[in-house]
């Protein structure tokens, strides 16, 4: 009997209407001849009739358990599934919780963008008293505000040609990951605000050459645009590409934050002759970004390495991009620095919250340091070798804001890199289908059609006002401040909520070696055991 009752339990009753409507309606088609009758009750026999063999489908596969158990009413499941970002987008998320970025950090780039009225009525919405709550102290003497576009001179003693660089960058993102008309309006918006452009490890594009935009040249574990047949890196093509004035640094790529220590594999079919022809790769093969690199292994070879890229460059300032992983690895490029007398000219961190790169799961949420832990770690390092005075710090991770700029800076870094703060600039909605190919803004695709929506001329202007409201509201910032520029920023002048009652410093959160501290031997528990650990010849520690 209850074999007999299962049609009209909830589970399958669906699909026992929609059969026996079906069967109905054909019914009533063949018994009343009617010709008008037939043209009445063709297309309710169609959509019933589909219904009806969609259900039978869904009983007969075997991929998905509550298909089987709910036929066709299971299906709007999937349905709510596929539109809960939308719906938690436009109508559950607050001002404050949306993530990666907020509702209102994303309303105050496209306002900065757009040059529209970026303020905010009625008091902050941010609860004050919570634990991390952080903020920048104010000066009962402000300085006058000057507007300036700050900038800091990026070279050390072995570098020939210094670049004078914008203390704020578009972070690096390759073509590829990004459509033509991204590259094209990121770069054109960077040449009329006089910043520099990040290519991503995919290589230097058509697209970041056509309208002059300055560019800081990225090479990563592929030697994309640089490599021999075999995937090895190729000095003579790298010295030619180098050579160019567009490109004004050369960055190695260590890792990225969104996915350190991983590297990355584009299949064969989905390099096209496009991408063959900028990243060097062959046609029909996998183009594949080993998670580590073959030009070395050691530190040691790392600094000859970057010494090498400064000397094929003619002279341009030539660093690396990483995120902090294991301290006395860090630490042992450090020792490479003090044994080879080669020194970068820059370091950029990158921090695990960094995004625009799709990655594992586990990767994203819980493989390497912040970027805020990164950037003092980095510069107390340089502090304790008597290397930070040559050595310019960049950092990226989540940066938007002016309020982010500042606070990175007051840690450690000379300037900021943001890439999803630009994405913004340029329409994205942060839809998260980065990875699809199904961008709904054409940011990140490179379906032509897609990317035909980004609008360059009107994209660029966006990506220039951008920039240029966000360093106008940093310099606001320091002038309430009593400072005249970044470069003055200190741990001192920002304080965080620890708990309901208590506030430090950051001064005390982030407290700073005295020069030379490493080299003397250091008491501080953040580096003491990370720098016996390390070795100049290894990645891999003592003992």
């Amino acid at each position: 009997m209850e074999t007999l009752l299962l049609p009209f339990s909830p589970r399958y009753i669906v699909l026992t209407v929609c059969a026996v409507v079906t069967a109905l309606l054909i019914g009533i088609g063949i018994f009343d001849h009617n010709v008008k009758v037939w043209e009445i009750l063709l297309i309710p026999i169609v959509i019933f009739g589909a219904l009806t063999v969609l259900g039978i489908r869904d009983l007969l596969q075997k991929n998905h358990a509550v298909l089987r158990n709910y036929p066709i009413s299971a299906h709007i499941r999937f349905l709510l599934e596929e539109i809960r970002p939308e719906i938690r987008q436009y109508f559950f998320e607050s001002e404050k919780d949306g993530m990666p970025f907020s509702r209102d950090t994303r309303a105050l780039v496209y306002q900065r963008a757009k040059m529209q009225l970026d303020k905010r009525p009625f008091g902050t919405q941010e609860d004050v008293y919570r634990e991390g709550y952080e903020w920048m102290h104010h000066s009962v003497a402000p300085k006058a505000h000057g507007g300036a576009e700050f900038r800091v001179t990026v070279g050390g003693p072995d570098c020939t040609k210094p670049y004078s660089a914008s203390v704020f960058n578009i972070s690096a993102m390759s073509f590829g990951a990004l459509s033509p008309n991204s590259v094209r309006a990121l770069n054109t918006g960077a040449r009329k605000g006089g910043f520099a452009h990040d290519t991503g490890e995919g290589g230097v594009s058509p697209y970041h050459r056509e309208n002059g935009g300055d560019l800081i040249w990225e090479i990563g574990s592929g030697y994309f645009g640089c490599r021999n047949r075999d995937g090895s890196f190729n000095p003579e093509e790298f010295a030619r590409v180098a050579a160019d004035d567009q490109i004004k640094m050369v960055e190695l790529k260590i890792s990225q934050g969104a996915k350190p220590g991983h590297g990355g594999v584009l299949p064969a079919a989905k390099v096209s002759e496009e991408i063959s022809r900028i990243r060097g790769v062959a046609m029909g093969e996998d183009c594949i970004s080993p998670a580590t690199h073959g030009a070395f292994s050691t530190p040691l070879q790392m600094m000859a390495f970057i010494g090498e890229m400064r000397r094929l460059s003619g002279g341009k300032p030539a660093g690396f991009k990483m995120c902090i992983g294991h301290p006395w690895e860090f630490l042992a490029i450090c020792k490479a620095m003090l044994e080879t007398g080669i020194y970068p000219d820059f370091i950029v961190v990158d921090g695990n919250e960094g995004g625009t790169g799709a990655a594992p799961l586990e990767f994203m949420d819980h493989l390497g340091m912040p970027m805020r832990e990164g950037v003092s770690f980095v510069h107390n390092a340089l502090i304790g070798i008597n290397a930070r005075d040559r050595i310019k710090i960049g950092a990226a991770g989540k940066i938007a804001t002016a309020f982010d700029m500042a606070r990175a800076m007051a840690i450690g870094a000379d300037w900021c890199n943001s890439a999803r703060g630009f994405m913004f600039a340029l329409g994205c909605i942060q839809s998260l289908s980065c990875h699809t190919d199904r961008c709904p803004t054409g940011v990140s695709t490179q379906d032509p059609i897609r990317a035909r929506a980004l609008v360059v001329p009107l994209k660029t202007e966006r990506v220039y006002m951008y920039h240029h409201a966000t360093l106008h509201a940093l310099s606001e910032l320091l002038a309430a401040a009593g400072l005249d520029h970044p470069k003055q920023l200190r741990p001192i002048h920002f304080s965080k909520r620890t708990s309901s009652t208590e506030v430090m410093s950051f001064a005390k959160l982030y407290p700073t070696l005295r020069p030379g501290e490493l080299i003397e031997g250091t008491q501080d528990p953040r580096f003491r055991d990370a720098w016996a650990m390390a070795r100049a010849d290894s990645f891999q520690p003592v003992g």
